[in-house]
């Protein structure tokens, strides 16, 4: 009997001690839960924030609210001055309603009559000349020096099956047209609107009208003076192809500075080596803020895009806390990421950690939509895989968890949408840290009020979390950093 009870406290001593070695390998999923994701979103997504949108009290709002949160989470001040807060100024160039812009003596009203769809100065007078683009040799025979040209805009050729066609139209108009016009002297383009330029006039103004936005230093930080170009309506066709005609445009861009601000917290990591290295969990907190109405409602709350993730990394800091890991973690909430990723450029060239410490990036944009079963990972295969390690261990995370089907298509390099290139990863990756970005893409309600915490799929969501989870806990306890592909080149 004696015998029997030594060997039964031998084994429980072994049994336990084997526990308590291997406790902290074993990730605490079940720390990650869904009611608290469902109270935070529907509390980010609230009316209350207006929206989000960058450089606006709203996101200051919603920032004071994110950082609270990571401070419940058990976060550490990782900003700047010791708080949560990283601040940096957007740079805003718009075009000023003191601009003119005439047809012989017949003025138009900016916006009503005419958009000017890039935000540049220019100051022109030249002559009209209608140019019939279904004859491709007019645009290289036609002597377009110093004048204003005169296109009626067309979708043949255009691949518009994308998000938001009526607002990127012009844009896909514009570059279909002009670096061949520009390059051969073309004083100004103008575009007389064809049928799908008229539906989406109104889509337009809401981008139009709020001109560009950069960070200090940024290509569109200061405006240029470029040739203009302007949409006109159809009714003013029989004017824009008169002989002799002649446009008068005078554009004037004002400049305006406006705060944002990336909220930033830490935990420390458990291994007195590795804990000086960090993997980063990124996402955005602002969207659009409000905008254009759709039936009664015009505030763009943003629940996919990107409440849900903001949530998810407050779910993963509280799963951390709990069950801190060897390296340590950083969580970056990045401001203004909707007007051109400037949060996150702000935060890889401005960090506040050393730069070579950041061995990862986890990053995730809309991850709460969609089929239940399948979810996409971009940075996955060539040109955008910058890290077959970070890939092979975030493939081996979904078979462990929630085992979702991985949709391809959206990480390759001739996908229309060019998703690779619009969320918070990129400026990381151009800096060659390695660099994932987990997403559910994207759907009808994308940028519409309609994108709010009642379409959120929670369950979906909370699954998502966990797999962005069990990926970062496997990069953050594993002896070696991820590597990064040799000669790892973007195509744009």
């Amino acid at each position: 009997m004696k015998k029997n009870i030594l060997l039964f406290l031998f084994i429980f001593s072994a049994f336990y001690n084997y526990a308590q070695r291997t406790k902290l390998s074993l990730p605490a999923i079940a720390a990650i839960r869904p009611s608290e994701l469902e109270r935070d979103l529907k509390e980010l997504t609230d009316d209350h924030f207006r929206g989000r949108e960058a450089g606006t009290p709203d996101e200051l709002k919603a920032s004071v609210w994110l950082a609270e949160k990571a401070r419940e989470a058990g976060l550490s001040p990782a900003g700047d001055d010791g708080t949560f807060f990283q601040f940096f100024s957007l740079q805003r160039n718009k075009i000023s309603d003191r601009t003119t812009i005439r047809i012989n003596n017949e003025s138009f009203t900016l916006w009503k009559d005419v958009l000017l769809p890039q935000t540049a100065e220019a100051n022109v007078n030249a002559p009209l000349l209608f140019l019939d683009v279904t004859e491709p040799s007019q645009i290289d025979s036609a002597n377009i020096r110093g004048k204003a040209v005169v296109i009626m805009a067309s979708r043949e050729g255009l691949n518009l099956d994308i998000s938001l066609p009526e607002r990127r139209y012009p844009g896909f108009v514009l570059r279909k047209y002009s670096s061949t016009l520009i390059n051969n002297g073309a004083a100004a383009i103008i575009f007389i609107a064809d049928e799908a330029g008229e539906k989406g006039w109104q889509a337009v103004l809401p981008a139009v009208t709020r001109g560009n936005y950069d960070i200090e230093g940024g290509p569109n930080a200061v405006a240029k003076t470029l040739p203009p170009v302007l949409w006109f309506h159809k009714s003013a066709e029989s004017l824009l192809k008169q002989p002799g005609a002649m446009l008068h445009a005078n554009v004037i861009v004002e400049r305006y500075e406006y705060p944002s601000v990336n909220i930033v917290g830490t935990i420390k990591g458990t291994d007195p080596v590795l804990s000086k290295e960090y993997v980063l969990f990124s996402g955005h907190q602002d969207h659009d803020g409000i905008r254009t109405p759709y039936g009664n409602d015009s505030i763009y709350n943003g629940a996919d895009d990107n409440a849900t993730t903001c949530v998810a990394m407050l779910a993963i800091a509280r799963t951390f806390k709990a069950q801190p890991s060897k390296r340590s973690v950083l969580f970056v909430w990045h401001g203004a990421e909707e007007r051109g990723l400037l949060g996150s450029k702000w935060y890889a060239s401005h960090p506040t950690v050393p730069n070579h410490s950041i061995v990862a990036v986890m990053n995730a944009d809309m991850i709460g939509r969609n089929n239940p079963d399948s979810a996409a990972l971009l940075g996955a295969s060539p040109p955008h895989m910058n890290s077959r390690d970070m890939v092979e261990m975030a493939h081996e995370a979904n078979r462990e968890g929630p085992k979702f089907l991985i949709d391809t298509l959206w990480d390759r390099p001739e996908h229309p949408e060019y998703f690779y290139f619009r969320s918070d990863h990129l400026p990381y990756a151009r800096l060659g840290i390695p660099a994932i970005y987990f997403t559910t893409t994207l759907h009808d309600e994308y940028h519409t009020p309609m994108d709010d915490a009642s379409g959120i799929d929670i369950r979906k969501l909370t699954r998502m979390t966990q797999w962005i989870y069990r990926t970062g806990w496997k990069i953050a306890n594993r002896p070696q950093k991820p590597r990064l592909v040799e000669n790892f080149k973007l195509e744009r």
